[in-house]
């Protein structure tokens, strides 16, 4: 038996304009071709990956599954299927995911400031801040391009530090590549300051303390970070503010800026947030997401220098649930 023919096989392409009704109509291009005699017998995503080269064929077996390629006139969702020659393909070509990264997307914003350097918000839970897979669209960081010209000149749209998904609250963008840079610089010197309000489970025993304790990526689950042996230097300092019924209500602020750099300090000690599946903390007040929000945000104005202040009121669900445990 000869051995298969992996060699490229030779497609004839020619590009139709089609203008899409779809979410990606703006995006989306057909492509049509004829399988000729070098084709024959081959599978379809074999011949969609020679016809659309710039897409992963990954990519390309995805729009077959979801019913984007047609064989003569005949929608088609089997990448395995063996096509004859002479048959025609029609494929529209959706962009990936990534592609739309990086796009403007018109979105509401909860404006604390602004002026032609700086923009300060109030996010709130469930905004992603950045894209990444899973979410690669409806991000903090489309709707800063869609607010303004600028962002699209600016690293990460002027995004200087992040919020988890499910942490609400203040956080500054820069809207200027002086600005981004001097806050990139005061938050890595430790000017700007951070804290937070969080409910966690259990009662915390002491009054103050200061968990220093580096993170770095779990090496037992690559999805969660952890407390490890040459991981990153991170300090939290911990103020418990109320503790009633099994829970403690606790303002902490930032020395560094850590992925999940709260959550995890806290789980290491026996106290998950409640609601923070993903440390083991259970849901309970009331709460269906992580009980984090970023209640208080100090700067240096990065142009003028002048300290400026912003607090921000936890949203309805975190402030209900705090109500109970530390009542004004």
């Amino acid at each position: 038996m000869n051995p298969p023919d992996t060699s490229p096989l030779p497609v004839a392409v020619s590009l139709i304009d089609e203008s899409d009704t779809d979410a990606d109509a703006a995006e989306s291009e057909r492509r049509h071709f004829v399988v000729d005699a070098a084709g024959h017998g081959q599978r379809l995503d074999r011949l969609l990956a020679l016809a659309a080269a710039e897409f992963s064929r990954n990519h390309l077996q995805g729009l077959v599954e979801a019913g984007h390629v047609s064989v003569d006139g005949q929608v088609c969702t089997h990448n395995a299927r063996r096509l004859r020659g002479g048959q025609a393909v029609d494929v529209t070509l959706v962009p990936t995911a990534e592609s739309l990264a990086f796009r403007p997307q018109a979105m509401k914003l909860n404006i604390l400031f602004e002026d032609e350097h700086v923009l300060v918000i109030d996010k709130p839970a469930g905004l992603v801040v950045h894209p990444a897979a899973g979410n690669w669209s409806g991000t903090l960081l489309n709707g800063l391009l869609a607010h303004h010209a600028g962002a699209a000149r600016l690293p990460r749209a002027g995004i200087v530090h992040r919020l988890d998904k499910d942490t609400s609250g203040v956080m500054v963008a820069g809207k200027s590549l002086a600005a981004v840079t001097a806050l990139v610089r005061d938050i890595a010197a430790r000017v700007v300051q951070r804290q937070y309000l969080a409910i966690a489970w259990g009662e915390v025993e002491l009054a103050l303390q200061r968990i220093d304790a580096p993170i770095g990526r779990d090496p037992a689950q690559r999805t969660r970070m952890a407390i490890v042996a040459g991981g990153r230097p991170a300090q939290t300092d911990v103020e418990r503010v109320a503790v009633r019924d099994g829970f403690s209500a606790l303002r902490c602020r930032l020395h560094t800026g850590r992925t999940h750099q709260i959550r995890v300090h806290l789980a290491a000690r026996g106290h998950p947030l409640v609601a923070d599946a993903l440390y083991g903390g259970r849901p309970a007040l009331g709460l269906q997401r992580q009980a984090l929000h970023a209640a208080r945000l100090a700067f240096d104005h990065p142009l003028t220098r002048e300290p400026r202040v912003f607090d921000c009121a936890p949203p309805a669900d975190f402030a209900a649930a705090w109500a109970v445990l530390a009542p004004a």
